[in-house]
């Protein structure tokens, strides 16, 4: 019995997209079976546009009463998808920055069993990243690597990056509810599957603007963006490190943690002694602080080098394909 052809569907977000997202959407390959365009109440009706004007029969389209942001956007797709049986669901804008011809690229790592998740990369060429604006590079680099530590994934790039592809099975045991609704939704996306232990795979992109004005300030969600890569990090680690599992990198952490700490009080405390009563540190006093403080840092490094070597490798659709 021959094995029936993946059922794949895209999301497309819709806020302020009237001029671009018809354009998107015929440009969506024929091995997309549903195209869920969501209306995150649009102030130009992108979600009646379509309604009224695409003839495309794979096209559903789906309104919010209030904005949600992308992520509330992105998560009434996934949660559509997920009903009507699909296996892939990819995320692409609707603003024309992302090129539908990618798809296939995309969604071919998930079908060969190689990854849960793939995301787009524009770091991957240096010559994807002649248009791109130099605000855009510095805060997309800033945010990678924050977001590797959160994460867990330190081989990944462009964290924000919004073209993404992911297996139902996968998404199914998501917690969609907790998801971030704005601008943090890619990378609480990561955040979640790296909880789960999910296979995460960069496919290179080439980055694309048309002179739309962003909605995204760096210098505004730098700082946020800062405090939540800082609340799952602390989250990962005590759900990796210490519930989950007790393993060397707990070890390291730990020992790194104290020792840091408590030779940098001592240090402190030492020398606060000494400046009220005006006599110095002895050589051996000071080799007491510093000691554990370099120990200490010298075990977090070997825990760093641990997480990064251990990030997950089979990928978990394998086996929760088989339980659908």
């Amino acid at each position: 019995m021959a094995e029936r052809p993946p059922r794949i569907a895209v999301a497309i977000p819709c806020y302020r997209v009237r001029d671009h997202v018809l354009d998107v959407i015929t440009r969506v390959p024929a091995q997309v079976e549903r195209i869920y365009v969501v209306d995150d109440q649009c102030p130009e009706q992108s979600g009646q546009l379509v309604q009224e004007r695409c003839t495309d029969p794979r096209v559903t389209v789906l309104r919010h009463d209030q904005n949600q942001g992308v992520g509330g956007a992105v998560t009434t797709a996934y949660r559509a998808a997920l009903d009507a049986g699909m296996d892939i669901v990819i995320k692409i804008d609707g603003d024309g920055q992302m090129d539908p011809a990618l798809i296939p690229h995309l969604t071919r790592p998930i079908l060969r069993g190689k990854a849960d998740y793939t995301k787009g990369n524009r770091f991957y060429r240096p010559e994807s990243l002649a248009g791109m604006p130099g605000i855009r590079l510095f805060g997309n680099a800033a945010l990678s690597f924050i977001n590797k530590l959160s994460t867990g994934y330190w081989p990944l790039m462009d964290p924000t990056n919004g073209y993404t592809a992911i297996h139902t099975s996968v998404l199914r045991r998501m917690p969609l509810h907790k998801l971030d609704r704005r601008y943090f939704f890619e990378s609480d996306m990561l955040y979640q599957l790296g909880t789960m232990r999910a296979v995460v795979h960069d496919v290179p992109m080439d980055a694309v603007y048309a002179g739309e004005p962003s909605s995204l300030r760096v210098s505004r969600v730098l700082p946020e963006f800062l405090v939540k890569h800082l609340v799952r990090f602390f989250k990962r680690y005590v759900y990796l490190y210490l519930l989950r599992d007790f393993n060397l990198g707990s070890l390291y952490s730990i020992a790194g943690v104290l020792l840091l700490a408590g030779g940098t009080v001592f240090g402190l405390a030492n020398w606060v002694h000494g400046a009220m009563v005006g006599q110095p540190a002895s050589s051996g006093t000071v080799m007491l602080a510093a000691l554990p403080v370099l120990v200490g840092i010298q075990f977090l490094i070997a825990f760093l080098h641990y997480d990064v070597s251990h990030l997950p490798t089979e990928p978990l659709s394998l086996d929760l394909e088989d339980e659908r």
